[in-house]
């Protein structure tokens, strides 16, 4: 037995088993078919006879809640008169989001001279209904007994494929929103939750400071050992941030336990209390044994422990407070790039750095770049652009994920641009599988697709290449196994009438 569709295992669960629209019973009289027929706008305006006509040569269809119309990707031969009830139509893969609900008084299905040959969804009925339809056999009888349903049907079918448009767009355009948002919570989640920690764990570790701050005053040390204890800190925490300066942004954790661990051993032997919660603090800053065996010679011994926890305490605030000013400085940065990205409090036209308008949008990424390489080659000589700053990001949106989607997010993203005469080029390469080359032509084609069901509804690069065509500009892509390239020209000079 074959699998049901997705279709199919929906709808039982809401509607029964699966029955189809049949013919009444009793077929309802002409008259009463005539009069339904006009309610419908679009046949306003026909004569009796052609009414007449249309409810003569047409077949009447009836259902229940639930009852199917048509499944998708199968046939479509026939024009709906949809004379009662309202129908839903849902793509298989789209989960639960109506593609087109039609409500009685609509005309729909397969139109004369519409190149349409399958249902892009199941159609099933919401309430009763009830239905005239005519069978694409009898188009050009239909149109020679009632010349004027060629206008009607064109207008329909226009008013159609833009309705059908809007959807998508909007459904695309929600899509690629959910998508940044998800980007942007993830990006802000990080340095929020740092800071959040570190603001938390700052009040005890002052306390625990100004506590041994009081023991050390209580000790009473001579003028000579204070000061020299004094000048070890600061000499301590000189050569200590030379150290990390030196060492760069990428500590190395395993000489961190390395040194966590000799520096524990080194506290036991010194009698040290709570070696456990001084040691972290001290591997974490570089410090070594041998500057605390310097200490030693400093101070006296029974002063030894309250220096070194006074020290390390010390070092724990300072950590937790830069926590606190790095986090909400990427924090400013992310609203900034924010900012920056969608041309916020901007006119809709400006001069547009396309090097600072690349990165703003990978910094809207950026949670997607883990694991990926990226190499910027931007031409410092290249002068501003005019154009729709919000719709040039969008585009290079549009491109760096689907780079980023070819590559799983793993591998090397390259962008760079330069100017070729009185044209600015982008070109956005990725190490991914690449483009097939009878596939390289229809990747611009709208709601054509690559990816999987759901995953996108292949309106992407086709608004991506309307809004380079309002630009004035070109896009081209290039593409084999492991490098494939899509190149923008933008001329520099612009009429600046978009």
């Amino acid at each position: 037995m074959a699998a049901p569709s997705s279709y199919e295992a929906i709808l039982p669960q809401q509607f029964g088993p699966r029955t189809f629209i049949s013919p009444p019973v009793t077929p309802t009289p002409p008259s009463e078919i005539v009069g339904a027929l006009r309610t419908i706008p679009v046949l306003d305006g026909l004569t009796d006879e052609e009414y007449l006509w249309l409810a003569s040569n047409g077949t009447e269809y009836v259902g229940d809640d639930g009852t199917v119309l048509f499944d998708e990707d199968t046939p479509a031969d026939r024009m709906v008169f949809i004379l009662k009830g309202e129908v839903h139509v849902r793509r298989h893969h789209a989960g639960p989001m109506a593609v087109w609900i039609g409500r009685a008084g609509a005309m729909t299905g397969k139109l004369p001279y519409s190149r349409m040959k399958t249902y892009m969804g199941s159609g099933y009925l919401v309430g009763s209904g009830w239905f005239l339809q005519i069978p694409e056999t009898i188009f050009p009888a239909m149109l020679q007994a009632i010349p004027s349903m060629t206008q009607r049907c064109v207008s329909t079918m226009m008013d159609r494929v833009r309705e059908v448009t809007r959807m998508e767009q909007q459904a695309d355009k929600l899509a690629a929103l959910g998508k940044l948002a998800a980007n942007l919570s993830h990006e802000l989640n990080n340095p929020a939750s740092a800071a959040q920690r570190s603001a938390s764990s700052l009040f005890s570790e002052l306390r625990q400071y100004g506590d041994q701050k009081y023991r050390l005053g209580n000790l009473c040390l001579a003028e000579t050992h204070t000061s020299q204890y004094r000048n070890w800190v600061n000499r301590t925490r000189a050569v200590l941030d030379e150290q990390e300066e030196a060492r760069g942004d990428a500590p190395n954790a395993l000489a961190i336990s390395d040194r966590e661990i000799d520096l524990l051993s080194w506290l036991e032997s010194h009698n040290i209390p709570n070696p456990w919660a001084i040691a972290p603090a001290l591997a974490e800053i570089g410090i070594a044994t041998s500057q605390l065996d310097e200490l030693t010679g400093l101070i006296p011994p029974e002063a030894l422990s309250t220096a070194v926890a006074t020290f390390a305490s010390s070092l724990r605030v300072e950590r937790m407070s830069e926590t606190v000013v790095n986090s909400t400085v990427r924090i400013f940065d992310l609203i900034r790039a924010i900012k920056d990205y969608s041309y916020m409090d901007q006119a809709p036209i400006q001069d547009i750095d396309l090097a600072h308008s690349l990165e703003s949008t990978l910094a809207m990424l950026q949670s997607r770049l883990q694991h990926v390489r990226v190499v910027t080659d931007f031409d410092t000589a290249l002068p501003p652009i005019n154009g729709y700053g919000r719709e040039l990001n969008q585009v290079w949106t549009v491109l760096i994920e689907n780079a980023l989607d070819a590559m799983k997010d793993r591998g090397t993203l390259r962008i760079c641009t330069q100017q070729h005469g009185s044209m600015a080029f982008v070109e956005i390469w990725d190490t991914g599988p690449g483009i097939a080359a009878d596939l390289k032509n229809r990747i611009f084609e709208p709601f054509y697709t690559t990816k999987a069901p759901g995953r996108g509804l292949g309106l992407s690069l086709d608004t991506a290449q309307r809004i380079i065509q309002r630009h004035s500009g070109f896009i081209h892509v290039e593409s084999s196994p492991g490098s494939t390239c899509f190149q923008i020209r933008l001329p520099l000079e612009q009429a600046q009438a978009y």
